[in-house]
């Protein structure tokens, strides 16, 4: 379906490590669907895809003007609506977790974006990172003038950096690519170390900092 609604059936170019990956319009529909839900179900903020996002925007400008030029009456025109639609909830769902994070642990995600090594990519757009700037600093200074100043001076600070996400928290995923030796518990006292192999196509519920490298690659997808 979004082959026949793409503009003129080109593939989309879109930029990634330096490179440019061709991708067919459902591709690219596909790729956004597969970055939403590693967002909605881990706990933590990911490496953002602003290229993607603008990518879909871009698409979803093509199909609104193709569906302009629908016969009215066609029933196509309906369900052509209704893949529109559909687009829009999921990226604006990715769009809402994402800020949800931000806004739940800003000083978390500024201190691991000013932390990050050259060359590293970004967790958060140049949006983003205004935005959680400005959410700091309008935060700090409603605490202040609300509450911090009639405190006694040795409680009028405050560690946000406290509230970080939960990285043990278990979640659900299916593998993408087969893993060999997968470290799930390390060895202590009172146990050995516990080792799996993920077979291709496999889903299990696993701790989520186990996992959370194979997220960022790929490899696993959570569900």
């Amino acid at each position: 379906m979004l082959d026949a609604l793409s503009d003129d059936g080109s593939n989309i170019s879109e930029a990634d490590d330096g490179q440019e990956d061709v991708m067919t319009p459902a591709e690219l529909i596909g790729k956004l669907e597969e970055a939403w839900l590693n967002e909605k179900f881990s706990p933590e903020l990911l490496e953002n895809k602003s290229e993607m996002v603008e990518c879909v925007m871009e698409q979803l400008t093509h199909m609104e003007a193709n569906l302009q030029r629908v016969r009215k009456g066609d029933v196509k025109a309906s369900v052509h609506r209704m893949e529109i639609d559909r687009i829009r909830f999921v990226l604006s769902s990715y769009l809402r977790s994402r800020l949800q994070k931000i806004e739940k642990y800003f000083p978390h995600v500024l201190e691991k974006e000013k932390s990050r090594a050259d060359g590293d990519p970004s967790f958060l757009s140049p949006e983003e990172f205004a935005f959680t700037k400005e959410y700091l600093t309008n935060t700090e200074t409603y605490l202040k003038s609300v509450a911090l100043k009639h405190m006694p001076p040795n409680l009028q600070t405050v560690d946000m950096l406290k509230a970080e996400p939960c990285l043990d928290s278990f979640v659900f995923l299916r593998v993408r690519e087969r893993q060999e030796n997968i470290l799930v518990e390390p060895e202590t006292d009172e146990q050995r170390e516990y080792v799996v192999d993920l077979e291709e196509g496999s889903q299990h519920l696993m701790r989520y900092r186990t996992i959370a490298p194979l997220v960022s690659t790929g490899a696993v997808q959570l569900i």
